[in-house]
């Protein structure tokens, strides 16, 4: 396998060592992170939720939305305001 040399400054290679998994290589938090996710890895993951429990993650889920879009908004307006 050919492998490749990269330089990073020392605050991301803690970043990126706080992250790594106990017997876990470097390159394999870069493909972890990084590399493409198959959707059926999370195939499941709410089945063992009730009903009320996916209704309040959902309206978590709808209320950052929510703000985002008012974020959005206004930080629009305030470009366009400049740019005028």
């Amino acid at each position: 396998m050919v492998t490749k040399t990269i330089s990073i400054m020392e605050d991301a290679y803690r970043l990126m060592a706080m992250e790594k998994r106990p017997k876990e290589s470097f390159s394999d938090l870069v493909r972890r992170k990084f590399g493409k996710k198959d959707l059926m890895e999370f195939a499941g993951a709410w089945k063992d939720l009730s009903d009320k429990q996916i209704e309040e993650i959902k309206a978590s889920v709808r209320a950052v939305r929510e703000g985002m879009d008012k974020d959005f908004k206004r930080v629009g307006a305030k470009i366009k305001n400049d740019l005028s």
